[in-house]
């Protein structure tokens, strides 16, 4: 009896279920394929979008280049300022080179010009010679020391072959001997040289 009425009650409630038609059916099945359709359709789209999208992030070449020129012209503007103004910069120190070149030599001997004035200002006060010989002998000692101090020696002519780049012949002395032929005889003014160059001859008697 109760599977009787089981069974009946599932009857019943298959009944109450809405029964699809077929032309639900395939209406359904058409709405599907459109929807489908739709979806194929949108999704080409889609791609192109997001190609889109990464052609526009990467930069363009010509930006690029275009951007690169203005950076080397900037480089290549402030080079040539820099350049102009070495080359002022070098012209002015040439020409306060030139103009005051000699300060070094001047302050070196400017001591040598305050020991002469005293001794020119007591040799009134003092009839010693010997005395005032001995000081203009200091000072002459001092004077050379300084010249030394920038590169100034004399040349020395004591028992030296007669040399053109380095004496200056005034004289020539014969009757010497010929031990004496080509030798420098006597100095009348001494020569100076310069670190290595010559900046006075020395004048010379040549033995003959």
């Amino acid at each position: 009896m109760d599977d009787n009425k089981d069974k009946k009650e599932e009857e019943e409630v298959r009944e109450e279920q809405p029964v699809e038609s077929a032309s639900e059916k395939e209406e359904n099945i058409g709405n599907e394929n459109v929807e489908s359709e739709k979806a194929t359709e949108e999704a080409p789209e889609v791609a192109a979008e997001e190609e889109t999208t990464e052609e526009q992030q990467e930069p363009d070449p010509l930006d690029v280049a275009l951007a690169e020129i203005e950076n080397w012209k900037d480089k290549y503007l402030r080079s040539v300022a820099e350049f102009d103004n070495y080359r002022k910069r070098t012209i002015k120190e040439k020409a306060e080179l030139i103009l005051n070149g000699s300060e070094k030599a001047v302050v070196a001997i400017l001591p040598v010009l305050d020991d002469m004035e005293r001794a020119l200002a007591n040799a009134d006060k003092t009839a010693d010679a010997d005395a005032l010989k001995e000081g203009m002998d200091l000072i002459h000692k001092k004077f050379l020391k300084i010249l030394e101090g920038l590169g100034v020696k004399p040349i020395d002519t004591t028992d030296q072959d007669f040399n053109v780049d380095y004496h200056d012949a005034i004289a020539l002395v014969p009757g010497m001997g010929d031990d004496k032929k080509g030798k420098v005889i006597d100095c009348t003014e001494t020569g100076y040289m310069l670190n290595d160059k010559v900046i006075r001859h020395a004048k010379v008697a040549v033995g003959q």
